[in-house]
């Protein structure tokens, strides 16, 4: 009587798990979005990467704010692309992507990727001036001036040392 009881109550929570199991998988569908490059100018192309079979649906596109809505296309597996290009008027700021893919299913990536005004500051640890300063001279003025006094100074000595 206990076991087939057991046995009962296994049945029955084998398929509850097995039943919600493909609803389980369905939820996360689409389950990740990615920008690249994390960080953008107005004008210049993202390639957005969405994981998700629903999403290779011909209907499915991605939208934000800083670009027009764009479709997108499978590329291996389970994963769809698309390459927008970021308005020539977008505000510089964090910019949140959504995934519309089929089956009225969507998805929100906040703060997926950056809009900045000009280049990028790099090289040179991000220096922003050309050639020597006036700090700079001074500098190496100084240093000049200090290697010639001691140099001098090197030089008498010896001078005196051999005379004697």
């Amino acid at each position: 009587m206990r076991t087939t009881r057991a046995l009962a109550v296994s049945a029955v929570a084998v398929a509850a798990v097995g039943l919600a199991a493909p609803a389980a998988s369905a939820w996360t569908d689409p389950s990740n979005i990615v920008a690249v490059p994390s960080v953008i100018v107005p004008g210049g192309k993202l390639t957005v990467t969405v994981d998700g079979t629903s999403c290779q649906n011909p209907r499915s596109s991605v939208s934000s704010p800083a670009f027009p809505t764009t479709p997108l296309s499978r590329t291996s597996g389970n994963t769809s692309s698309a390459t927008p290009t970021v308005n020539r008027n977008a505000e510089p700021g964090a910019y949140d992507i959504t995934v519309h893919c089929g089956e009225g299913r969507t998805l929100t990536r906040p703060n997926a990727f950056t809009v900045i005004r000009g280049g990028v500051r790099g090289g040179l640890g991000g220096s922003t001036t050309t050639g020597a300063t006036r700090a700079d001279m001074v500098i190496g003025g100084g240093l000049v001036a200090a290697a010639v006094v001691g140099g001098g100074v090197f030089w008498m000595r010896r001078r005196a040392e051999s005379k004697a």
